[in-house]
């Protein structure tokens, strides 16, 4: 495989980064990861992070170097994610379970499989054209996918979620895939403090327009500006597909060297736990992506040379 990644995660105006993303990657497979803690409910970066480590320990366990089914892969772990929250707040006998959406993509081979819980997106450009948008788990998006044939209550709270991980009840997981890839093609996912203060529009034509480089930065700090003091975390992980060995980006990853055995991640692996404690504070989840990219940047330096 060959691909380019960026990612980039800040506070806004909360108090802390509930946010959380990474990816994984073996020679022949890729796992990208975002989830977005909920507030107004406990530990919502605890939730976050642990959904994240079960798709990583799951991709490690079953990655060898391929998975044999990608989209079974990611409905059992993002219901895996889940159930981990389940036990965590059990154990702790917590009065309210952590809880979190979350948004993942496996590239594999020539495609792309993906499958997200709640409002988390993934944004899919192809060319100059935006070819596939997750569709939240909201009552908002669930009355305009129907079109009107369900009209719902006025006193209906339409960017209440209806699933999400550490919910009671059973997550509702969306399943995409296979589709396949063209070089060129960049895939984005966002937590909502990008989508909800940046449209779809700008969102696509940033990507067209520029490298993940640049058009990643710039769509967060447009979303912070706009959001102004009120802002949500904003967090994106993107992904470009086979970029030309001749191409400017700076951010190229090559698998093709790697053993069978062999796992990279810049997910945290303190998975099962659930100790609060195992998990990165703000200060060095910054530093962690701060290394990631540089050294990514070092690597494709010494290609070029």
């Amino acid at each position: 495989m060959r691909f380019s990644v960026y990612q980039i995660s800040r506070k806004g105006g909360r108090e802390k980064n509930e946010d959380r993303m990474g990816y994984c990657y073996t020679r022949d497979s890729g796992l990208f990861a975002l989830a977005d803690g909920m507030g107004g409910h406990p530990e919502g970066e605890v939730a976050s992070q642990m959904a994240l480590q079960t798709l990583a320990v799951m991709f490690q366990r079953d990655a060898k170097p391929q998975l044999k089914d990608p989209k079974r892969f990611l409905h059992d772990a993002v219901l895996a994610g889940h159930h981990q929250l389940i036990r965590y707040a059990t154990e702790r006998a917590l009065l309210d379970t952590p809880r979190t959406t979350v948004v993942a993509c496996v590239l594999q081979g020539n495609e792309a499989y993906w499958a997200h819980c709640g409002d988390s997106r993934l944004y899919m450009v192809r060319g100059d054209k935006l070819i596939a948008r997750t569709r939240d788990h909201s009552y908002s998006e669930l009355q305009e996918t129907l079109a009107g044939v369900v009209p719902l209550g006025e006193r209906v709270n339409r960017n209440v979620l209806f699933t999400c991980l550490g919910s009671p009840g059973k997550p509702v997981v969306d399943t995409v895939g296979p589709l396949i890839l063209q070089q060129g093609d960049k895939i984005l996912l966002c937590s909502d403090g990008l989508w909800g203060a940046v449209d779809d529009e700008t969102i696509a034509g940033q990507l067209a327009k520029h490298t993940i480089v640049d058009a990643v930065p710039e769509l967060v700090e447009q979303a912070l500006r706009t959001a102004g003091e009120k802002s949500d975390n904003v967090t994106v992980i993107a992904v470009e597909w086979e970029a030309a060995e001749d191409d400017e980006l700076n951010t190229g990853i090559e698998t093709e060297s790697l053993g069978d055995e062999v796992f990279a991640s810049t997910i945290q692996a303190s998975v099962g736990t659930g100790d609060p404690d195992d998990l990165l504070d703000e200060a060095e989840i910054e530093r962690s992506i701060r290394e990631i990219n540089e050294a990514i940047q070092r690597s494709s330096a010494q290609r070029k040379t």
